[in-house]
């Protein structure tokens, strides 16, 4: 039977950011010109901000623009940043370091990125924007000429043989003139959009990062709000990019995290257990002492930048924020670019429904490298590149390029795919970690009950694998099974059968970090979304 079918002027895919600020564009501008435009958001996560995990450090450069009254209406950023440092950590030592000026957060706000995304999503729906939470986008609409005309949510009650059960709804098929995908870092359906229509030829490979994060209750003598801490070095080697954050939020609250780039080579690193490590440096433990640990989660990230960012638009759409990649990372910093690429985008979209709906949003791209976001990121090209020559090098260029070069040198550094780093076990130590006390260090499956985790288990399994028979004939035997590692939530891990070892897939544990799709090191692993609604719930994160 044909699917159920609504009809709007505009479909954003994924309330975070980027998503909900060109939904309040569309409907701020449509307002102020007297127009009526229908838009729609659709969120995979049970509700909004359900599934936004950030350091985080909130430059409201583009929330200024946005909403410029977000103080008086109530924006949940209450926490000025008071100081910065910026640390070498050795084994045993802290060395603090010149903080960088993109690391300098006068102005900015520690923050949940969650918390501000819900508020975002409640001034969204005072404008009178549809969302509908619960529902993950799974497939990508065309019309007869191949023009993107919306997006269809999955079915409901799945069993795990693939057939319906009682409990069945079929998928509703959201059309509109425009369709925006604003679904994250490495979105599902922004990757097939971006091979379909060839979106990153010319362009760089998109590089990505994985952030750990847990969130603490610390004690009230242990606690300094609006405190930034960054550090580079230990417990990660010299030619494994990374680095952390510890953030001090109201409420005697701190965030804490470390970063590790995905093109690291060693396939015996566990991110989760260098996360772990971390905390146990002498000038980070302290911190923790009589603290109490209230949540938990992980969350791929751009690197690429400027060189990684694809083409933006195709017939009937665009990519904007994460989908896209606009995080700075030497700022370590994505949501205010994030912000503003929804805004230019939506204008851009009010234009064309303005001029008879013509297939691509030229209008989109230009107005985007017209800018300050084209401009921030292309002055720190360079900086993440470069530490492909290890600390040391990645340092000194560092340095020259920001207070020499001044962001304008007349090269540009070009990057990897980063599951082409790994090297073989053969070739790699092995990394012994402690084991976890139960107090400042811990599982990783105590770490995941944190997260909210829960998908409904009686469904298909949301990560697949092109040919199964790779995971043991290619993964465990050359690499040493690094998937068992490179997840952060336990959800695979390699168990003993009658036959041999074989490859065991955990989907209920899954946080939706997408380092599996990113890391695997034959592309074998492939992640779609799950039924709508399930995944983690990050009530502050």
């Amino acid at each position: 039977m044909p699917r159920e079918s609504m009809d709007f002027d505009v479909v954003i895919v994924g309330a975070g950011p980027a998503g909900l600020a060109a939904a309040i564009r569309l409907k701020q501008q449509a307002q102020a010109q007297g127009r009526e435009v229908s838009v729609c958001v659709i969120e995979k996560g049970s509700e909004v901000g359900a599934h936004i995990l950030s350091g985080a450090v909130v430059e409201t450069r583009a929330l200024d623009e946005l909403i410029p009254d977000w103080k008086a209406k109530g924006a949940p950023l209450v926490t000025p940043a008071t100081d910065d440092s910026f640390l070498l950590l050795t084994a045993a030592h802290a060395i603090r370091l010149p903080t960088p000026p993109g690391m300098n957060n006068h102005g900015n706000y520690v923050a949940s990125l969650g918390k501000l995304t819900r508020w975002l999503g409640t001034q969204a729906e005072a404008l009178g924007v549809d969302i509908f939470a619960g529902f993950a986008a799974a497939e990508v609409l065309f019309d007869d000429t191949g023009r993107v005309v919306g997006v269809a949510t999955g079915p409901k009650g799945i069993g795990r043989d693939g057939k319906p059960t009682a409990e069945f709804t079929d998928g509703v098929e959201l059309r509109a003139a425009y369709t925006l995908f604003a679904e994250g870092c490495r979105g599902s359906l922004a990757k097939t959009l971006i091979d379909r229509f060839r979106l990153r030829d010319g362009r760089d490979p998109q590089t990505y990062g994985i952030g750990v994060k847990e969130l603490w209750q610390v004690q009230p003598d242990r606690h300094r709000p609006g405190r930034v801490v960054h550090s580079i070095g230990w417990p990660l080697d010299a030619w494994t990019y990374g680095g952390s954050f510890l953030y001090h939020l109201e409420d005697n609250q701190v965030a804490v995290g470390l970063i590790v780039g995905l093109d690291y080579s060693n396939p015996y690193l566990n991110p989760f257990e260098e996360m772990q490590r971390f905390k146990t440096h002498p000038a980070i433990r302290g911190t923790f002492e009589g603290a109490r640990r209230i949540s938990y989660g992980a969350r791929a990230l751009n690197e690429g930048g400027f060189q990684s960012i694809p083409k933006l638009v195709f017939p009937g759409g665009a990519l904007v924020g994460a989908d896209a990649g606009f995080m700075n990372v030497a700022k370590i910093k994505g949501s205010h670019t994030a912000i503003k690429s929804g805004m230019v985008a939506a204008d851009a979209v009010l234009a064309a429904l303005a001029a008879g709906s013509p297939p691509v949003l030229d209008a989109y791209p230009k107005a985007l490298e017209a800018s300050w976001v084209w401009d921030e990121l292309y002055r720190v090209r360079n900086i993440r590149p470069a530490f492909r020559w290890g600390l040391w090098s990645g340092l000194a260029y560092a340095a020259l390029d920001t207070y020499i070069l001044r962001g304008r040198a007349p090269w540009t550094f070009h990057h990897h795919p980063d599951h082409l780093g790994l090297k073989k076990a053969s070739a790699a130590r092995p990394i012994a970690y402690p084991k976890p006390d139960g107090q400042l260090t811990f599982d990783r499956l105590s770490s995941v009950f944190l997260s909210n985790t829960n998908h409904e288990e009686d469904q298909p399994s949301h990560l697949t694998l092109r040919d199964p028979s790779r995971a043991v004939g290619v993964n465990l035997k050359e690499y040493g099974g690094p998937e068992a590692r490179y997840c952060p939530a336990g959800v695979y891990e390699f168990v003993e059968g009658p036959d041999g070892p074989r490859l065991q897939i955990n989907a209920q544990n899954c946080v939706h970090c997408k380092t599996c799709d990113i890391k695997d090191p034959t592309q074998n692993i492939d992640w779609v979304v799950p039924e709508g609604g399930g995944g983690p719930n990050y009530a502050t994160m």
